[in-house]
């Protein structure tokens, strides 16, 4: 496809610019359906003459409708987008990115999503379909039991999963850590609920406190509740987490000023599963939490890292130096282009 894209681009390179144009029209109207034209306009910044022309001939070809509420895509307005992702993704050079950054980061698989999600929070939303699509491929066709942790972006991506079922393969969705003390939405055992809800699997929850003392935590552990769902943990075949920027996570879960700045001394810059690093990847303070550790990721065959968002690149590498080779990461180009752009400084 790479060659023909080329020959193309040598005898009429202006298609590939109109392709990509009308492309980008396509993909926001779609992310911000129904939508006016002055604020598409102001969104791609171009003039509403500009705009007017090209969504009229959208509309010609029946890719668009508009209505009073603005303008939507229609059926094979969403078929044509689907499938022209596909195409862009390939003139751009996003299968190349993607290799580039997981050689610079160390591990075996890189998904990059078009846009930042620090702008544009329906980039994040463009997760929860991969992560998906990545299970469809990785997970065998038999009972499998997924390790799920808590926060904002594990449950965004949880709302835009799809069903993972088939006749052979069943999903069982259980919390990685012991997760009460956050807010209800963002806890594993609601993220669990929501993608068995949205995949057909079923799951289990661990009714445990994020934070406990070690008298609290021996106590715990010898429940017999707590027990079976820890053995599935255990046990799992996939984990799939997100990695947070060290003082904001601390800050969400309401950690102390002294600890606060314990971590700003340590220049902590990330966080996942309740392990603070600095930039160079070292452990600089744990949360001590019921559930899986660090050091379990290398014994679970699929590993599945979710962020996105520039300000989250430092937070990235300073993770993936203790994460397992076999990490799939999913991320967009904000933080993507920031890595790299790093890695050659």
């Amino acid at each position: 496809m790479s060659q023909e894209i080329e020959m193309i681009e040598r005898i009429a390179p202006d298609i590939i610019q109109v392709v990509e144009e009308r492309f980008r029209i396509l993909r926001n109207i779609y992310w911000m359906q129904p939508v006016g034209r002055r604020t598409l306009a102001l969104k791609l910044d171009v003039t509403e003459r500009v705009l007017r022309t090209e969504t009229d001939y959208l509309k010609q070809i029946q890719l668009i409708d508009t209505s009073k509420s603005g303008m939507s895509l229609t059926d094979e307005g969403l078929s044509v987008y689907r499938g022209l992702e596909t195409f862009i993704d390939a003139h751009a050079g996003m299968r190349k990115k993607e290799r580039t950054l997981a050689r610079t980061l160390g591990i075996d698989h890189c998904i990059v999503v078009s846009g930042d999600s620090d702008q544009d929070r329906k980039v994040l939303e463009e997760f929860g379909s991969i992560v998906t699509d990545v299970l469809k491929e990785e997970l065998p066709e038999r009972e499998n039991v997924v390790a799920v942790m808590g926060g904002t972006t594990m449950a965004t991506v949880a709302k835009n999963m799809d069903n993972l079922e088939t006749e052979a393969r069943h999903n069982l969705f259980v919390p990685a850590r012991g997760g009460i003390g956050e807010m209800i939405n963002i806890q594993a055992n609601s993220i669990c609920a929501m993608m068995a809800e949205k995949t057909g699997g079923d799951f289990r929850v661990l009714y445990v406190p994020e934070q406990v003392s070690p008298e609290t935590y021996d106590i715990l552990l010898q429940e017999p509740t707590v027990q079976k769902v820890l053995g599935l943990i255990s046990n799992a075949d996939c984990v799939i987490h997100s990695i947070g920027r060290a003082l904001h996570m601390a800050k969400r879960r309401g950690m102390k000023d002294t600890d606060m700045a314990m971590l700003t001394n340590k220049k902590a810059v990330a966080e996942s599963f309740g392990y603070f690093f600095n930039a160079e990847g070292e452990v600089v303070y744990k949360i001590p939490r019921i559930g899986l550790q660090l050091k379990d990721l290398k014994e679970v065959q699929h590993v599945v890292a979710v962020a996105g968002g520039k300000s989250k690149a430092k937070a990235i590498q300073a993770y993936v130096k203790n994460a397992p080779s076999q990490t799939w990461l999913i991320t967009d180009e904000g933080a993507c282009d920031q890595i790299l752009k790093e890695a050659t400084l």
